[in-house]
């Protein structure tokens, strides 16, 4: 988490003017690095009168966008930097959004508290998934969503992690994978059957999972045109949208 949180305490203001267009107004509630919208995906579902939680808010642009389509959102970031920008824009749309900084792999929070637990490229990206996928799950209501964008395995095998060059050949073990140390930062990503396998461990049923494929004529602001061809090819992000079962023990 130290090698995290220094990144993001370093890039947060630059990220911000870079990728504010991309992530601001009607491209607020919009998923991936693609920037495909919610409307268009529906993983979320109903969020009228819920309460939700976006772990890893960042600058809380998701969180504003919900609370004015009628949830009720927390934002939570490990980021001091990233939760004041937030606050000023939070301040700035007088949105009821509450920012709390706290790590996802041991959420402040009583358990049942949220209908939605949700983040795009957050800290399910950046923090272990064998700590933040419990936590998740135990402040989800039954019933309740967990849906998150992060990266794809075949991503994760295929991208030099000292270059972050992404080719053609295989570069990693597929099986095992877990941490990765790239030169700056440490991402976690899992085969698609341990996902499968820690989903059920710890109660939630899998609802969907979207790999995103960009047309030719898209463009993202993440990624650069060889990167860009490639995820034409082979799936460069996973969405999951996953439901805590609502059975009775």
């Amino acid at each position: 988490m130290r090698t995290n949180l220094a990144l993001w305490e370093r890039q947060s203001e630059g990220y911000e003017r870079r990728c504010a267009k991309s992530l601001g107004g009607r491209r607020a509630m919009a998923w991936g690095l693609w920037r495909v919208p919610e409307s268009e995906l529906r993983l979320l579902g109903e969020i009228q009168g819920r309460d939700v939680l976006e772990v890893g808010c960042g600058a809380a642009r998701w969180a504003i966008a919900l609370a004015r389509a009628g949830s009720r959102p927390v934002g939570l970031d490990f980021s001091p930097r990233h939760l004041r920008y937030a606050a000023r824009l939070v301040r700035r749309a007088r949105a009821p959004v509450p920012l709390v900084r706290a790590n996802a792999e041991r959420l402040p929070f009583e358990g049942e508290s949220f209908d939605v637990v949700f983040c795009d490229w957050g800290a399910l990206t950046f923090c272990d998934p064998y700590r933040s996928v419990p936590e998740a799950s135990r402040v989800l209501r039954p019933g309740g969503r967990l849906v998150f964008a992060t990266s794809s395995p075949f991503r994760a095998v295929a991208q030099n992690r000292r270059t972050d060059h992404t080719g053609p050949r295989l570069l990693y073990d597929y099986f095992g994978l877990h941490r990765l140390n790239y030169s700056n930062e440490v991402n976690f990503t899992l085969p698609y059957g341990e996902w499968i396998r820690l989903f059920r461990e710890n109660d939630l049923e899998i609802e969907r999972l979207v790999e995103t494929r960009p047309r030719a004529s898209d463009r993202s602001p993440y990624l650069n045109r060889q990167e860009a061809k490639w995820t034409r090819r082979w799936p460069y992000e996973s969405i999951w949208s996953v439901r805590k079962s609502s059975r009775v023990p």
